[in-house]
């Protein structure tokens, strides 16, 4: 099974360097990058899209949540985990379905367990490009994708999810996938509520083609699919709605 690949993004040095200690001791982690700034961790993080993301709350006077926001929005699935002195952040890290939130000094046996834990669920594999396309239209039970010199109608049901990806929305089928510049807000407009729900903020799910629900991050599950090795992330509120549903 390949490794996690790690980048920390933390200003200062003594920090960084902790964690690179205790980091490159566990078997499955490799650290590819480090970054003590804001706009350097965005390039780095476009350039080598790591599985995760060890991040400070705050970077050189700017906002690791936003810079957080930025990649999760590049690469949904990417694990971020928070590092900071001031626990009264948690509620924004909440906010963000980060993976776990840890409070320095760091507890050495508390990062290990966050790395374990990662561990067990194995490094995310990178996503195909799909095919291009310019933008979605509601046409009754279908939603029409239209590209440059093409149509293309696709039937709501057979939509497993819609997912948030390198600055575009993609459409996925069990067979196809379908990029679009609608964003998630314009396509949940036009689907069934009964039957897809925003499960969260970059993903749109098909309710009637889940296989199964499991715990991902701390405030956060996996979603797996009927018919497909897709999945998606969900909320923890959005969990328990989907319980009251099914109940």
């Amino acid at each position: 099974m390949a490794g996690n690949r790690v980048m920390l993004v933390e200003d200062e040095d003594g920090v960084r360097l902790l964690l690179r200690k205790i980091i490159e001791k566990q078997d499955g982690f490799e650290i590819v990058c480090e970054s003590a700034g804001f706009s350097d961790a965005i390039v780095q993080f476009r350039r080598l899209l790591p599985d995760v993301v060890f991040m400070d709350i705050g970077i050189q006077g700017e906002s690791g949540v936003e810079c957080a926001r930025i990649m999760t929005e590049i690469a949904p699935k990417t694990k971020i985990i928070f590092a900071t002195a001031h626990a009264e952040y948690m509620p924004e890290a909440f906010e963000l379905y980060a993976f776990d939130y840890l409070v320095k000094p760091f507890d050495v046996a508390r990062v290990e367990k966050t790395l374990s834990r990662i561990g067990e669920q194995g490094s995310l594999e990178p996503e195909k490009e799909p095919e291009r396309i310019s933008r979605t239209k509601k046409g009754l039970s279908r939603l029409l994708v239209k590209g440059r010199e093409s149509m293309c109608f696709v039937d709501m049901a057979d939509i497993l999810l819609v997912q948030r990806e390198n600055g575009a929305t993609v459409i996925y089928t069990a067979k196809d996938s379908f990029v679009t510049s609608a964003k998630m807000g314009e396509i949940e407009a036009k689907l069934d509520p009964e039957l897809f729900l925003r499960s969260h903020k970059s993903y749109i799910i098909n309710l009637s083609r889940i296989r199964r629900i499991e715990p991902y991050g701390r405030w956060t599950y996996v979603v797996t699919f009927q018919d497909t090795d897709r999945d998606a992330l969900m909320t923890q509120e959005k969990y328990e709605e989907v319980k009251r549903r099914f109940s």
